[in-house]
């Protein structure tokens, strides 16, 4: 979650403007502090801040500090509160170190550091790393050993760039179970993922757990887990991992809703179904986290209407702790937009250990890890999501559903082809379903409704209300209403309902008919027949008429253009909200 860079430029020039370039391009993870390291005139010297960049790089105005080789760090708070004492780099007399994850047994190392009479001044769980290396160096070790042991010596998850006064060319980076990417070019570079050193690096490649590197001037020294010398596939960055900007929108989450119909039809494009993955399967397991998850939800519903199949949806984060039983014919597949989630990751470790699963992944990062530990993949061509509310990415996600679980269908298929025109179509919603927001933003809390494979719409449409505009906002199946919510109706309380006309429209209209008997507060996404048959007094907004198989691909779209205006109205960071982080990398 927190991001990580470190460069070294190859002729000796100040890195500190280009490490500030590229914690701006980190900023879509979330974060609550920023800093730098360098060394200089072989010294360590920092500067950090609490709150977004702009305060770090006001600090950096006034400072000297400069250097040829550097790290940056933007932190989301875990161990310790966002202050500026518990900003990354920490660091001791002779060494810099900045960290993503969490070190399992830093309460031991602590203890038995402070008896050696080392004195910690952090509420971090990083500071161990800077005094065990400063420790190791103050007995005698070389960087090189002093790197190695902190290897042996740690446990839990971790990504890490560490430089030393004693190595004042030479950055060491590590990862386990934490993302790390490595990049050449102009300069060599070390990031939290491609993204964020992709406008100064030719080819990037991702270290696998264990693996460590050493960067130079002249090279990059890459080992693997045994301390073997080892490589790593390279791969072009590609300009769809490049930040190329807000363009003409006002923010990335307008942009990124705006961009997919376009992310829909390159999906489509680049994603052809392998009929290998149905050999042997008696029932499907969907893991996944958020917005994910509300993607495999949508996705159960098509594949035992058209599959046949049972299946099961499960929350990552969940799963492995309750000791499921998983049999070997059951086709497991992950869904994860940047392909590090660390609960997936976990998850399919269980997979791993438990069965001989056939396991596929949905991810929209090349090579990130959970692509490579699966046996087979599927990519969201959504290109670089910014905005930490998943957009595009989500439905790239139903798009890539679609195709397995439609793919002995072939006029479903036909008519997949339609709904990025149908989105084009949708979006010209923006404005109205603006001025149908004004009232929502004045509320302290919403309700979402709706039946079948939307009902995991009204899930995810409540989510992103929650996750940009700070309202609570709860999601459930209409025929639940009658089981408790309906004690929260009254006219303070708008209720979002999606009411499409298809085979559960009257079940739906009766459930409106309850609501109105009890409030007038009520917003009705439906299509042309939908409208003329629901009561002439609700709001409604009128969506193109799609198949009802494709309905939750489509409607996600004006609940996540709800959820921006209402964000918008209440003056909240849009594109960063508060507590929040684009890729969950540690439990």
């Amino acid at each position: 979650m927190c991001g990580i860079i470190g460069i070294v430029d190859k002729n000796g020039n100040d890195v500190v403007a280009q490490i500030v370039e590229c914690l701006e391009r980190l900023e879509y993870r979330g974060y609550d502090s920023a800093g730098i390291a360098v060394i200089s005139d072989g010294k360590i010297v920092k500067e950090r801040a609490v709150g977004k960049l702009p305060n770090l790089k006001e600090k950096l105005s006034r400072s000297t500090i400069a250097g040829s080789l550097g790290i940056g760090h933007t932190r989301w708070a875990t161990h310790g509160k966002p202050t500026e004492s518990n900003a990354h780099p920490i660091t001791s007399r002779d060494v810099a170190v900045v960290h993503n994850g969490i070190i399992e047994n830093y309460k031991e190392l602590k203890f038995d550091l402070q008896n050696d009479g080392y004195v910690f001044e952090t509420e971090t769980d990083t500071e161990v790393v800077a005094h065990f290396l400063q420790r190791e160096i103050d007995r005698g070790a070389s960087p090189d050993d002093a790197f190695e042991n902190l290897l042996k010596s740690i446990e839990g998850a971790y990504a890490f760039a560490i430089i030393f006064s004693a190595a004042p060319s030479t950055l060491f980076a590590a990862r386990h179970r934490s993302p790390l990417a490595v990049g050449r070019g102009k300069n060599f570079c070390i990031g939290s993922d491609a993204s964020s050193i992709s406008s100064m690096c030719d080819e990037i490649f991702y270290l696998e757990d264990g693996d460590r590197v050493k960067v130079t001037r002249d090279r990059i020294l890459l080992f693997d887990k045994d301390s073997n010398l080892a490589e790593r596939k390279a791969r072009s960055v590609s300009p769809d991992f490049i930040n190329s900007g807000k363009g003409e929108y006002s923010h990335y989450m307008l942009k990124e809703i705006m961009e997919q119909p376009n992310a829909i039809r390159k999906t489509m494009l680049h994603n052809q179904m392998d009929t290998r993955i149905w050999e042997g399967v008696s029932r499907i397991l969907i893991l996944a986290c958020g917005t994910s998850y509300h993607a495999g939800m949508v996705s159960r519903y098509w594949f035992e209407k058209f599959f046949k199949i049972p299946t099961h949806v499960e929350i990552a984060s969940e799963y492995r702790y309750r000791s499921p039983i998983i049999e070997n014919d059951t086709l497991v597949i992950v869904i994860t937009q940047s392909g590090e989630t660390i609960d997936t990751l976990e998850a399919i470790e269980y997979v791993r250990k438990n069965s001989a699963s056939r396991i596929v992944a949905i991810a929209n990062v090349k090579n990130s890890a959970i692509s490579r530990a699966a046996d087979f993949v599927f990519y969201t061509e959504a290109g670089l999501e910014v905005g930490v509310a998943s957009t595009k990415a989500f439905t790239a996600q139903l798009t890539i559903l679609a195709i397995i679980a439609f793919c002995r269908y072939e006029f479903l298929l036909q008519k997949l082809h339609n709904i990025p025109a149908l989105c084009e179509e949708t979006l010209l919603l923006y404005e109205e379903i603006g001025k149908v927001s004004k009232n929502i933003a004045k509320a302290n809390g919403a309700i979402f409704l709706a039946r079948g494979s939307l009902y995991p719409i009204a899930l995810e449409g409540a989510l992103k209300l929650k996750e940009i505009s700070y309202l609570h906002a709860e999601g459930f199946a209409s025929g639940e209403m009658k089981h408790g919510p309906i004690a929260l109706i009254d006219d303070s309380v708008p209720v979002i309902c999606l009411c499409p006309h298809n085979e559960l429209f009257e079940k739906n209209a009766s459930n409106i008919q309850e609501i109105l008997a009890r409030s007038n507060n009520i917003l009705i996404f439906t299509d042309s027949s939908g409208s003329e048959l629901l009561p002439s007094e609700v709001v409604k907004i009128v969506l193109p008429n799609v198949n009802s198989e494709f309905a939750p691909i489509l409607y996600s779209l004006p609940l996540q253009l709800l959820a921006y205006h209402v964000a918008v109205l209440r003056g909240t960071d849009v594109d960063k909200p508060r507590n929040l982080a684009k890729s969950v990398t540690v439990e």
